[in-house]
Parts: C-alpha cells; structure tokens; sequence
C-alpha cells in the first residue's frame, strides 16, 4: 500500500468535527489506522476520552526521544462550493482532492508508513506515536497525551507534528483565542428603502478558508467588508446571513440586507445587530500586545454569526505570540466600551496551550533540513499562520517542528495535496526519526 493509496481510504471516513451540529468522527476511521498499524506489526491502541479517539503506541527500547502527532479529524464542508466529491479522493495532475488531504491525513498516512518502515530496524531509543481525532476542535486529546507522558516521565526529547505545509520545517506558531460578542437584538422602524448586497471572500494570492491564514491588506473578508459598508453609507441592518462553517473558517460570503435612511416607506430595521456590524472595523483594529514577535503579528477575524436567545452573537478568532487570555480580554473590552457600550465579551482558550517557538539552531531543525535537502528539497525554517498540537508540548521543553507536504485549499473548498511532495514524506518522516533516535 503507497501513501496516495492509503490516504485515499482515510479521506472516504467522514471524520468531521462540528460541535455546533453535533457532528464528530465515530471510532471507524482511528480503529482502521489502528488495526493498519496491527497488520503491519505495529502495536497501538485506542484511547476514548469524551466520545473523541485518538491512537497510541510505542516503538524501540529505551528513553522517548522522539513523537510523530498528527491528526485525523477535518472541518465541515460546503459542498455547493466543491468541484469533487470531498471524501472521494480525486487525482488531477499532480494534484489529490478530498476534505484532509493536506489538513491533515497526508500526514497520517505518511507517518503511519514512515512507522512501518522503522518497525523494521533496531532503535536505540522509543519513538512515540499518536494520530489524534479533536485537533481542529481545541485538540484536548493532544493536552490530555501531553499531561499523561509528562506525569509518567515518558516526554520526548523532540517531537514532530506531522501537521504542517509546505515541506518546510515550521518552527514557529502563534496560539489561538475564541472571543465572542453577545449584543441584544433592537427592533426598531425608520423611514427608508430595504436593499441587499452580497459580500464575498477573496483570496487572490493564497486560496484557503483557514482564518489563520488571512492577510488584510490581500485578502478580503466578506464580514469586515460588510462592516465598511455600513459605517460608510450610514445604513441600517435588517438581517445578516452567510456561509457560516466554524469559528476559525472564514465564511464564503455573506449577504446583508439593509436600509438606507430616505422618505421611502416605514420598514423594520434592528439596532443591535447594526451596531455589532459596525464594529467589525475597530475590533478587527484592536491593539493586542504579544509577548514575542511573529511574521503575521496579531490577527482578528470575524467568522461565526448566529442568533440565540434574542441576542445577535459573533465569534471571532484571535491568532497572538501570547498566552494571555487577560491581555487579550483587556483589549477586546476597551473596543467594545467605545463601539458596543453594554456588550458581552467573552474570551475562549485553553490554558494549558503555548504556542510554538523553536530556536533555528536546534538540532530537530537543521535535521530536518539536511534531509530535506537530501530528497532534492531546498527549505528553511519558517513561521506557520495557525497554531497546531505541538503547543501543548512546548511548554514542557519539548524542541519541536510541525512539518508537512505541499497542498492547498486548507480549510476550503476543492483542499488539495501535490502527489510528488506526499510521496516523499514518508521518507523524509523516517529518516528524520532515525537521526534523532539514533544521535
């Protein structure tokens, strides 16, 4: 079995996470990486926490020198906005679609071959495995394993999170926060014409949906142009409606209906919903400090929209060099007291979490990028948009790198992987293990 082979049965597993839908992956797709593993030789078994499954093992004698992580779960699709069948890998050229071929089973096919390769010779040292099914949720199983091998003095001297892009070692990530703002609805009438208008993303230079990925400046996000549209023509909202996946997942677009102020006929306009949209602008401003430095900086984007118990809620993702939920609560509420006096803010992140920050020098890194080089790849060591499970490691002193092949499309529709870049992982996996078990 090749790695487009297997990564094509682990794409048809619908293995989405959709806590708002109550949609997450069953056991099938972690038992068949499991009992994969098990035809091989490979011993692993199968760890339930919170009806959420990941996969664990062990190889070689000795001291954990080493972890491979990455993850099987995928965030929700739109299907209208896919060209193939998303869980039915599709190879075009060079290229294999279907939901996770880049985010993240590419990786977990190529590890779990890379771990065949390596159950085959003597190591000196344990090389440490998990393919977790709740990364693109919070990833609680990645806290829970950390926790687990810290209290049992198992931490690896080095990990590798096999849930990056780009064949390029990532040695730094920023850490995620959830902040959502609740305004309630204000029903009121003006004089005036209804109008619509339909807002749309655009990505002109990199094609993904992943919030993290978003660069203002290039991109155009279909809520903060909404936003600008009503703060410049004066207008009021009526209602907002959108392609709304999930709180890290820029919407497709969304569709604004509106009034703009005239001596047209008396129509329902809603003040609460009108002054949370206007202040997209300034919170999309709001000026975080970070503790250290980033290539993205700080970055605020608004993606979920939603109507609950007569309240109009938004929730944005917040990506920061920081682990300071006060810092970064403090600076979100100073928006709101100029812009939405009375608001609720609330702010969402996992404690336990870091983010990632590996020196160029350590030796995981310039392993990484001998062997890379080896394989006819030229790389350096850069800074990855979003924040991954290595963050739960790191603040143990673990030295880590999230890695992973060229793709696209993360988070988006018609996600892809390159072929030639996927069919080398599993090497370039195995190999990297060997130089550090072996040192």
């Amino acid at each position: 079995m090749d790695v487009l082979e297997l990564l094509s049965r682990l794409v048809t597993f619908e293995t989405v996470n959709d806590p708002a839908r109550g949609i997450r992956p069953s056991r099938d797709c972690p038992a068949f990486i499991r009992d994969t593993l098990a035809s091989w030789g490979i011993e692993s078994e199968l760890i339930e926490r919170d009806g959420y499954y990941a996969v664990y093992g062990e190889m070689g004698e000795g001291k954990p020198k080493l972890l491979f992580m990455a993850h099987f779960d995928v965030v929700p699709v739109n299907r209208e906005e896919w060209e193939t069948d998303p869980f039915t890998l599709t190879v075009r050229g060079n290229r294999a679609y279907g939901r996770g071929s880049a985010d993240d089973k590419g990786n977990v096919a190529s590890i779990m071959l890379a771990l065949k390769e390596l159950s085959k010779e003597k190591l000196d040292g344990k090389v440490l495995f998990a393919f977790t099914g709740d990364e693109e949720i919070g990833g609680k199983m990645a806290m829970y394993l950390a926790e687990k091998l810290a209290q049992e003095g198992k931490l690896p001297e080095y990990m590798v999170n096999a849930d990056g892009i780009g064949m390029k070692p990532i040695i730094r990530r920023r850490k995620g926060f959830g902040v959502t703002v609740r305004v309630p609805s204000k029903k009121t009438k003006v004089r005036g014409t209804i109008k619509r208008e339909t807002f749309r993303i655009r990505t002109p230079v990199l094609e993904t949906r992943h919030a993290a990925y978003f660069l203002p400046g290039v991109d155009t996000h279909p809520l903060i142009a909404a936003s600008h549209f009503l703060r410049s023509r004066g207008a009021f909202a009526v209602s907002l409606e959108g392609k709304f996946l999930k709180g890290n997942v820029v919407p497709g677009e969304v569709t604004l209906t509106y009034v703009v102020p005239d001596e047209g006929e008396e129509v329902e306009i809603n003040l609460g919903l009108t002054r949370l949209l206007k202040a997209v602008v300034p919170f999309v401003r709001t000026p975080i400090k970070a503790e250290k430095y980033s290539d993205y900086g700080v970055s605020v984007t608004p993606n979920l929209y939603s109507i609950e118990d007569g309240k109009h809620v938004l929730k944005f993702d917040v990506r920061a060099m920081s682990r300071s939920k006060d810092e970064i609560e403090r600076a979100m509420r100073e928006v709101a007291e100029f812009n939405l006096p009375g608001a609720e803010v609330e702010v969402a992140t996992n404690e336990k979490a870091g983010y990632l920050f590996t020196h160029p020098e350590e030796k995981i890194v310039k392993v990484t990028l001998v062997v890379l080089e080896e394989l006819g790849e030229r790389a350096e060591p850069v800074e990855g948009p979003g924040a991954a499970d290595s963050r739960f490691f790191t603040p143990y002193g673990v030295r880590a790198i999230d890695l992973g092949p060229r793709g696209g499309n993360i988070h988006g529709p018609n996600e892809y992987v390159e072929i030639d870049s996927l069919r080398r992982m599993p090497a370039l996996y195995a190999e990297v293990a060997r130089r550090l078990v072996l040192e």
